[in-house]
């Protein structure tokens, strides 16, 4: 038996902990296709901006009956996008439990993030269903799943971000794991995001979804570059910031 088990490779026994894909790219990737959905809809509606639900009846059906493939366009690329930051919560979370985050911040990340995504992906796939002109035909339906898709795309999708912008944000500051201007930064963006919820009561609180949504994407990808991998990254941030 000793012999068999001096065969076995000792380094069998214990592996490095994975660091996953990286969260600065997959941010990136999200990025590119959230806003590659918007200028592609866009170009393909030759000009024509995607019709805020506020906005009247015959105009709102009127583009989705002209310009399908812009629709389809939309919905499929804002589709794909949730993948990619489905991911990059999963990966961020872990890291942070691999930093000793043991605070509630690192799971509220990954459910922000999760969730998120969730509600970005129906989003997109109610809009893949109003680009088809068998639905487009129909006014009341057309309005119904636009604010469904607005609901779900815009203060659904925009306030959970912000859960997964702080669940980051606070751990950050607290154990020094990001630079202390970009945590805070990360906090601001969080309560904007938060404040979102105001659309349900009110179209005029709609400016703050743009806010928040770029502000934060933006905060995503810095972060995603610059969260360490281990502590000794935190102990050199620590010590250039001394």
């Amino acid at each position: 038996m000793e012999a068999i088990e001096s065969r076995v490779p000792r380094n069998t026994r214990t592996t490095a902990p994975q660091s996953g894909p990286p969260p600065g790219v997959l941010a990136v990737v999200f990025t590119a296709l959230f806003l590659g959905g918007l200028v592609l809809s866009t170009l393909l509606a030759g000009g024509d901006p995607f019709p805020s639900p506020f906005g009247d009846t015959d105009a709102i059906t009127a583009y989705f009956l002209d310009h399908g493939d812009a629709v389809r366009a939309s919905g499929a690329l804002q589709f794909a996008a949730s993948v990619p930051l489905a991911i990059y919560a999963a990966t961020v979370s872990a890291r942070l439990g691999r930093l000793g985050i043991r605070a509630p911040g690192a799971t509220i990340a990954l459910a922000g993030g999760v969730l998120a995504a969730a509600f970005l992906a129906c989003s997109g796939l109610v809009t893949w269903v109003l680009s088809h002109a068998e639905v487009a035909q129909r006014p009341e339906l057309v309005r119904a799943l636009q604010y469904l898709a607005f609901g779900l795309g815009g203060p659904g999708h925009v306030v959970l971000l912000g859960l997964l912008v702080a669940g980051i944000a606070v751990p950050g500051l607290l154990a020094g794991l990001l630079p202390r201007a970009l945590a805070v930064a990360g906090l601001a963006v969080a309560a904007v995001a938060e404040l979102a919820t105001l659309v349900l009561l009110s179209e005029d609180a709609a400016l703050l979804l743009p806010v928040a949504r770029f502000t934060g994407l933006a905060w995503l990808i810095a972060v995603g570059f610059l969260l360490p991998r281990n502590r000794a990254g935190v102990r050199v941030r620590v010590s250039e910031e001394g």
